[in-house]
């Protein structure tokens, strides 16, 4: 669940220039709107500032074609959607630019806001980029089951689930790989960081537990509610998430053991302590245990295996993108069920 950690004092420094408002950012050069002059057919650059953009595409061609949209570090920003000849379809979303790029303790990443086109056929006419004026920000707390993978095969749901949503409606990805509850909030470029950014009305989505392995149940408990009453200090909206399943059967198809299920060793049941934390004070909970054990159970021994990176590394913590892509649709489905979010701005 740990990789190596580099650039922490870089981060913690870079976390100053996030604490600007869209409005103060600016948009790079003294330009008011960036379009397509910056892509090439594939790819796009934007010398932009840290902040939150709203980005517009005008996608189709003369041929036939199939675009996806994908930004910073491989984040899924716009599902791939098709076009006839000669047609052209305009989509908007909202997309987050920071230094790091990615999590918290890794490399900064380029400047600006990076793009990339993808899909079948990739196809895009025209594209407007502009400074975010009002927009509500999703703020993810994790590790590295949510956070924004640097590399192939791996994907957190985290880095998939801004397609899902519309304009008006960014996420900020501050999951980290290796963290537990107890090391995000030692570490100053991790809660110490996206505490400041929250702003009325925000959500922050906090799942930890894969790497509470040896934290006793006082303090997990402790440091959850220390999450909860941070955010709610800045007037943000906490969220609990119960960690994500490991892939891990019982020869009766059931996923009903403390591997699969997250009990440490201590005994420790962290799904469990979320779900009492979350009651006791009065939070919002996604109970993403309970939903990806029954999608792992529902597709059985061989069908789960693409979910996570069973196939290409043995591996049945870590998810793959298309895993990640539905246990983000899982998350999407939460928030709206939950009246989090408004069913008008997801797709």
């Amino acid at each position: 669940m740990r990789r190596v950690k580099t650039a922490v004092l870089g981060a913690v420094v870079a976390a100053t220039a996030l604490s600007v408002t869209p409005a103060q950012a600016g948009i790079g050069r003294g330009s008011a709107v960036l379009g397509r002059e910056n892509c090439t057919a594939t790819a796009c650059h934007f010398d932009v500032a840290p902040g939150t953009y709203e980005v517009k595409v005008l996608l189709g061609g003369d041929a036939p074609a199939s675009t996806s949209v994908r930004g910073e570090t491989r984040r899924s920003l716009l599902p791939e959607t098709a076009t006839a000849a000669g047609e052209r379809v305009a989509r908007s979303f909202t997309v987050n630019v920071r230094t790091p790029e990615g999590e918290p303790t890794g490399p900064e990443g380029s400047a600006g806001l990076d793009l990339a086109l993808g899909g079948a056929a990739p196809a895009l006419a025209d594209i407007r980029v502009t400074p975010a004026r009002r927009v509500r920000q999703i703020f993810l707390v994790g590790d590295s089951t949510v956070c924004d993978q640097p590399g192939d095969p791996y994907s957190g749901w985290g880095q998939q689930l801004p397609q899902y949503l519309r304009k008006g409606l960014s996420v900020a990805n501050y999951a980290d790989s290796g963290e537990s509850t107890v090391t995000y909030l030692e570490n100053p470029a991790l809660f110490a960081t996206v505490r400041p950014l929250v702003r009325d009305g925000d959500l922050v989505l906090v799942q930890l537990a894969h790497n509470d392995k040896t934290t006793d149940e006082a303090t997990y408990r402790a440091n959850l509610e220390t999450l909860v009453a941070g955010v709610r200090a800045r007037g943000g909206r906490p969220v609990l998430v119960t960690p994500v399943v490991r892939r891990w059967f019982n020869a009766d198809g059931t996923l009903n053991n403390n591997t699969a299920l997250l009990v440490n060793g201590l005994g420790v049941d962290h799904p469990a302590v979320v779900r009492s934390v979350a009651a006791a004070e009065d939070v919002p909970l996604i109970d993403l245990t309970t939903r990806t054990k029954s999608v792992v159970e529902s597709l059985g021994v061989e069908g789960s295996k693409a979910l996570y990176l069973y196939n290409e590394k043995r591996d049945n913590t870590h998810t793959s993108v298309h895993g990640a892509t539905v246990y983000a649709g899982l998350i999407r489905d939460e928030l709206v069920a939950r009246r989090l979010v408004p069913r008008g701005l997801v797709r």
